[in-house]
């Protein structure tokens, strides 16, 4: 009891609005890295499974870049040196977190939609191609719809990932939910109350994404059997009285 009694809510409440922005900008960075990540990581996985060679290599060290260097490292790179060369200055912490986060995202995508492709039977391309439809509708209208749904888990699992792994751009001094718990820290020199706070924060956020996904595994399963709307027939004697 005498913990608890001795755990200060008051400094959170203080810094209320400061953790709300964080949480705001937590979410943009994962959402806008995510969905860019998903965009890029498709071209990528085709990328790889191309047998032309000027499209398969590029693809594949790109993936082979940025899997096996650590995002620290990547969102450093990227806000100190890529960005600033190219625009001439810094574009700010926003920027160049999305970006690294989006092209760090991408490649791990990348693999996950390239396994799924091929997971899916050959004898479906030949079938498409035997009644004359082109390898790239066919890739869109048969194989790629099979594919999203063995990907959902995998896709899911690298969008948590992502969530908590947006918290190390607050090295580039990005104002995130990390952020925030570290200026409550430095202003009342007390530790436990900011960082379990976080801690707390992101877990929701991960469990909120967690049931998304579930919801969305499950829609798109094969053994999903859409819930029948309730309908009310009304006889003459019923109405009549």
């Amino acid at each position: 009891m005498d913990f608890l009694e001795s755990i200060r809510f008051d400094m959170i409440w203080n810094y209320k609005e400061l953790f709300i922005r964080g949480l705001w900008v937590t979410l943009g960075l994962t959402a806008v890295g995510y969905i860019g990540g998903v965009i890029l990581g498709l071209f990528l996985g085709i990328g790889k499974l191309s047998k032309i060679k000027w499209i398969y290599y590029p693809c594949k060290y790109y993936v082979d870049f940025f899997r096996g260097t650590p995002l620290l490292v990547q969102i450093l790179l990227i806000h100190l040196a890529v960005i600033p060369s190219i625009f001439g200055h810094s574009l700010g912490y926003f920027v160049s977190g999305a970006t690294a986060l989006m092209l760090n995202c991408a490649a791990y995508n990348a693999e996950i939609i390239r396994a799924g492709i091929q997971s899916i039977e050959k004898g479906q391309m030949e079938a498409a191609r035997s009644l004359g439809m082109p390898k790239r509708e066919a890739m869109k209208q048969i194989i790629l719809p099979q594919a999203f749904r063995r990907m959902i888990p995998p896709l899911g699992n690298e969008l948590i990932a992502l969530l908590k792994d947006s918290s190390l751009v607050t090295v580039i001094a990005a104002n995130d939910l990390l952020y925030a718990s570290q200026v409550v820290a430095g202003a009342y020199q007390r530790f436990y109350e900011p960082y379990v706070t976080v801690a707390i924060l992101y877990l929701l956020l991960t469990w909120v994404c967690t049931r998304v996904i579930a919801y969305v595994e499950k829609r798109y399963s094969n053994s999903y059997i859409p819930r029948r709307r309730r309908t009310f027939s009304f006889s003459r004697s019923s109405v009549g009285g």
